[in-house]
């Protein structure tokens, strides 16, 4: 209704339509955002296995313990019924994957669930990058006779190509990062990026240029408008039907369009891409256009075509970055080298892109300028050129290829080298903490301030209006105050506890075949935005990879930090044993040890760290994964502790723990959990969330709630949940 009243209005009125304008932009958003959700998977189809018929939409990623890729489907049936459920679902095949080739057709079974992401402090948020994506399902291929590929591509197909350069660049250079970063340059394939290599990419700042930066793209154009040039100017009567620029504004535009293609048409291509084609357009339609108009241009049109591109950084960041270099360029008659600025512009740029980066990544690089300053013409201009045309000849002609990606695999790495160096630098990496939305915006208008042309009174001091948003204000802790924190970490436990000055990191949630590890991706970042700068002690209550899977990364990334465990043989860092007994004393807040006993013969679940944190203010009590056969053991080492008391469902909810004893006698005023959304165990039982009810406990769980928080003080605060303090229109509920 909203979008037809506008429309209307838009036609009929002769006023001032700059509003309308606004309010159609704002109800074509409302519409998308509506089919986004209209065309996830309906909650009561989570689990379901769908007989599903679609084509691979993009390069599949061939993993050690599985093959992930992108599945367009087109027509799928439930129990044998045809539903209604179409697009992007992102699939793993898991045992006995065959070799899935982009744009073949496929039916598979496939067990699908909802595109629901784990909700933190800080982090990636999976649900906002599914809807952007447009992704309706995400699952993995059940073992079925029903399972085939229907067909192959029987048109060219551009992903196939990517895929055999992909492939020949593997053959030739292994799996190393010099393979992995040029797949990435060549075509986009980001999927061989190691960890180590994403660490050095985020320290140095120059992850932008190997996600096919825009400049890129404006590279190829240039060379083929320079290429059609040469030719007009070899061949003059080509002039005689048309004027130079118009020869070289197809070729410009051809050229950047065939490695928009070969790079998978991410957003910096396409608003690349758009920018060229405005620019071009009114050249032949001999109109003047500048390059601010081209910029806004482009940015209309990928509104019009994806109004929910807003919710990806990279919209943000490639839009104001060129918009930024726009009002650092030389101005128009000055005769002053433009290379001679490029210091000067590199520096401002990456200082006025610090708010953004740290308002959708929490963190900045220190060394960013310097880094930027040596990557940007090198692979720019040196390696890229080299890369895409080894990766054209390699296909067609490994003989002349072969050399060329040699040859830019040296040139890569020479730079690599510098950039490892760079990142080893201490604070070559800075993390923020969490900031409240108005700080960001109060940084923004101070580097809009510190932009204005030179001559502007106090323009140097508009970085100051940053100043909130890059050290935000906590309301500290005093003596005898403490706050627990239970992280969403899926099927696993992470809780951090923290006092005055010091911290304590109660398990640290699992990491999967796949390599990805819950204590890097999910856990640090968490504590850097509640401004955790140390940790004093990890506990990993026992050695089960869901309470210590991230152990690990967690302690590379606190080296300070003193490991207890339950189960200190089963773990990979050096640890020693959590016994009965043991305590200390924080800033006015007593922790203490009370199960396992000493020389007892406990495995597995029942050696889990028993863990008391009390204080004037209330107790919590972290259970792990104990069972009802040491509870009443448990029971008596606790005593007495004050209230309100927290305790930790033990076991994620299993029937085999909590039983109706340790219910009645520890009677928390608190229970939380920490699960999986409906995972595969069942977790938590009904007779365990029925023991808790009966008792009158109030029950959070983090698979429904996201992060729980509390802070034991003098005043009587309340529950923090993150699907309420993270509340956004994607979210799965």
């Amino acid at each position: 209704g909203l979008l037809a009243a506008s429309l209307v209005a838009l036609f009929f009125r002769r006023a001032d339509r700059v509003p309308l304008w606004f309010v159609l932009g704002f109800a074509w958003t409302l519409w998308h955002a509506h089919e986004a959700l209209q065309q996830r998977l309906p909650a009561e189809w989570h689990g379901r296995d769908f007989l599903v018929s679609g084509v691979i939409s993009d390069l599949p990623d061939v993993g050690a313990d599985s093959t992930r890729f992108e599945l367009h489907i087109d027509s799928a049936q439930l129990a044998g019924v045809a539903v209604d459920l179409r697009g992007p679902v992102q699939v793993r095949w898991y045992v006995g994957a065959p070799t899935i080739e982009p744009c073949s057709r496929w039916t598979l079974s496939l067990r699908l669930r909802p595109p629901r992401g784990l909700v933190n402090p800080s982090g990636f948020d999976g649900e906002r990058h599914a809807v952007q994506r447009g992704r309706v399902a995400v699952g993995y291929v059940r073992e079925s006779a029903l399972n085939r590929r229907d067909a192959v591509a029987s048109t060219p197909c551009v992903n196939g190509m990517r895929r055999a350069i992909t492939q020949a660049i593997t053959d030739r250079l292994g799996n190393g990062s010099d393979s992995a970063l040029l797949r990435a340059l060549a075509v986009g394939d980001q999927s061989g990026i190691a960890d180590a290599d994403w660490h050095v990419l985020r320290a140095t700042g120059i992850g932008h240029l190997i996600a096919i930066s825009g400049l890129h793209v404006g590279l190829f154009a240039a060379f083929g408008a320079w290429l059609a040039r040469r030719c007009w100017k070899a061949w003059p009567t080509l002039t005689l039907r048309a004027p130079g620029p118009m020869i070289e504004a197809p070729a410009a535009m051809l050229f950047a369009l065939g490695y928009g293609l070969l790079a998978g048409m991410g957003l910096p291509t396409v608003r690349t891409l758009l920018m060229i084609g405005v620019a071009l357009l009114a050249r032949h339609s001999r109109r003047s256009t500048s390059v601010a108009q081209a910029l806004a241009l482009a940015a209309m049109a990928i509104l019009l075509w994806d109004p929910l591109a807003v919710l990806a950084a990279g919209f943000w960041l490639s839009f104001a970055g060129v918009a930024i270099l726009l009002t650092l360029a030389t101005p128009v008659g000055d005769e002053r080298p433009a290379w001679r600025d490029m210091p000067r512009v590199q520096w401002m740029l990456s200082i006025a892109l610090v708010p953004l980066t740290i308002w959708f990544f929490g963190q900045a690089s220190l060394v960013g300028p310097l880094a930027n300053l040596l990557a940007v013409p090198w692979i720019s201009f040196v390696v890229v050129p080299v890369t895409v045309t080894a990766s054209l000849l390699i296909t067609w002609l490994p003989s002349l290829g072969a050399p060329l990606l040699d040859l830019a695999a040296f040139l890569l790495m020479a730079l690599w080298s510098v950039m490892q160096w760079m990142a080893a630098l201490p604070m070559s990496q800075h993390y923020f903490a969490q900031a409240p939305a108005w700080t960001f915006a109060l940084a923004l208008v101070g580097v809009g301030w510190s932009l204005l042309p030179r001559g502007v009174p106090l323009r140097g001091f508009g970085m100051l209006l940053a100043l909130p948003m890059l050290l935000p204000a906590r309301m500290p802790l005093v003596d005898g105050e403490f706050e627990v924190w239970m992280f969403d970490v899926g099927q696993g436990l992470s809780v951090l506890v923290r006092t005055r000055d010091h911290a304590l990191l109660y398990d640290t949630g699992p990491r999967y075949p796949s390599g990805f590890d819950v204590g890097e991706a999910v856990i640090i970042p968490a504590l850097h935005a509640l401004s955790v700068r140390t940790l004093d002690r990890i506990i990993v209550s026992h050695g089960d990879n869901d309470h210590a899977g991230g152990t690990r990364a967690l302690a590379l990334a606190y080296p300070y930090a003193s490991v207890l465990a339950g189960e200190p043989d089963r773990l990979d860092v050096p640890s020693r044993g959590c016994v009965a007994g043991e305590s200390w004393r924080w800033d006015g807040v007593d922790v203490r040890v009370v199960s396992p006993p000493a020389q007892s013969r406990l495995r597995g679940n029942d050696r889990s760290c028993v863990l008391v944190v009390s204080s004037s203010h209330g107790s919590v009590v972290l259970t792990g994964d104990i069972s009802s056969a040491i509870e009443p053991a448990v029971i008596d080492a606790l005593g007495t502790l004050p209230r309100p008391l927290l305790a930790s469902v033990a076991h994620h909810g299993s029937r085999t723990s909590s039983s109706a004893a340790f219910v009645d006698t520890v009677d928390p005023d608190l229970a939380w959990i920490s699960a999986g959304f409906r995972n595969r165990f069942g977790h938590p039982h009904a007779e365990v969330l029925a023991r808790f009810d009966a008792g009158g406990v109030a029950l959070a769980n983090t698979a429904d709630a996201g992060y729980l928080g509390l802070r034991f003080s003098a005043q009587a605060d309340t529950v923090v949940a993150g699907r309420v303090a993270r509340d956004r229109w994607w979210r799965l509920q």
